[in-house]
């Protein structure tokens, strides 16, 4: 193993960005994201303080990636928005053909002054938090937007904004096979070019764990959870929206390509409370707190909360952890030029474990998850981790 070879990937100028924006209308039941509601007050500091940190920069990069994530980046009024995009247009500069990509609410999209705002700085990707076509679900999931207004979005930006990603959840309590099935050719008929689906997950500090251990809220069974999940690997494909990473399904060409950044163990910018970025072997994670964000830039403190510097070893493991999320699986080859690892040095015994029970298999380049290893995943991952 070379630890020179190992510092190749992590100590390359980082082609992507991320731009954490903390606002939202409210919390939903199930989120445990980093964001403020009701503080529109602080909306100018914000901006103000992340033009402070984008300056860090020194000179303004390049990026083939920029996503901005939240929070909810389109709950900014329609002329902060504006100002928003406008810094970091002047900080990044997207390559020819790369993908500028900002999350958005159904309700905030049916305003034209905001649409227009985004169409004008080049946003080619909209990443929509559709979650259901149920009304019912909506409602339990804190959702305040109904199922009419996801398709009166999809067709504000449908014109301006080529990449349509819609976001579902399943395992929402309550859900059935079926309610799940109509989700899901709901979400067909409006012609995305993307759609990430992701099971619920219950998280300490949400309104729904509160709510699990006081006995009012029961979690969607395994096996049930496990069939919804099945049915989108097999009616997506089937309609032309092709599986290319656990959570997500895009037409030919049309995958998301900064999460790629993050699947292939790349290294990336993060600004923003919350924000993580990954520079020279280096993890950073921006203040959760977005008013400790706010105090820290304004003093002059680092906003940095947490900061781990990864070993060779390290950043080649977690590349392999990462990379069998995608569809293909891992690249022997690219792991043993970018991080100085053979993969079987990261758990030979491990592999050949999760090869005979069927959730591994290996390829003519290396190694990627079986069905069964997808609908596992998290399980195999454990695995892996600790085979160190």
């Amino acid at each position: 193993m070379s630890d020179e070879a190992g510092r190749l990937a992590a100590f390359r100028p980082p082609r992507s960005a991320y731009i954490h924006v903390p606002f939202c209308r409210q919390r939903c039941e199930y989120c445990d994201f980093t964001l403020v509601v009701g503080r529109e007050g602080l909306v100018q500091r914000y901006l103000a303080a992340l033009e402070r940190q984008l300056a860090s920069l020194r000179t303004p990069v390049e990026v083939e990636t920029l996503f901005l994530g939240g929070g909810t980046p389109s709950h900014l009024q329609a002329g902060d928005l504006a100002q928003l995009l406008s810094l970091l247009r002047h900080w990044f500069r997207v390559a020819p053909g790369g993908e500028l990509s900002v999350e958005a609410n159904p309700l905030d999209l049916l305003d034209d002054a905001r649409v227009r705002v985004l169409v004008d700085a080049g946003v080619n990707r909209i990443s929509l938090g559709a979650q259901s076509f149920v009304d019912s679900e909506l409602t339990l999931l804190g959702r305040d937007h109904r199922e009419e207004d996801i398709a009166r979005a999809v067709e504000q930006v449908r014109g301006g904004i080529p990449n349509l990603s819609l976001d579902l959840i399943f395992g929402v309590p309550g859900q059935t096979l079926g309610t799940w099935r109509r989700n899901l050719e709901r979400a067909l008929e409006l012609q995305p070019r993307h759609l990430s689906t992701y099971g619920l997950t219950i998280e300490k500090g949400t309104r729904f764990y509160s709510l699990r251990n006081a006995g009012r809220l029961s979690a969607a069974p395994e096996e049930l959870e496990a069939q919804m999940y099945e049915l989108a690997m097999d009616l997506l494909p089937a309609r032309g929206l092709l599986q290319y990473e656990l959570s997500n399904f895009a037409e030919p060409g049309w995958d998301c390509r900064h999460n790629h950044t993050y699947w292939a163990g790349q290294t990336y910018h993060g600004f923003g409370p919350g924000a993580a970025r990954y520079l020279q072997g280096t993890r950073e994670v921006g203040h959760r707190s977005t008013t400790t964000w706010l105090k820290r830039i304004e003093s002059g403190e680092d906003p940095i909360g947490f900061r781990e510097t990864l070993s060779a070893e390290d950043r080649a493991r977690e590349a392999v952890i990462l990379g069998l999320r995608r569809v293909p699986g891992i690249n022997r080859s690219e792991i043993q030029h970018d991080h100085g690892w053979d993969l079987d040095e990261l758990g030979r015994e491990t592999w050949s474990q999760l090869k005979t029970r069927g959730l591994v298999e290996t390829t003519s380049t290396g190694y990627r998850l079986t069905r069964m290893g997808r609908l596992l995943a998290d399980s195999v991952t454990v695995e892996l981790v600790g085979s160190e």
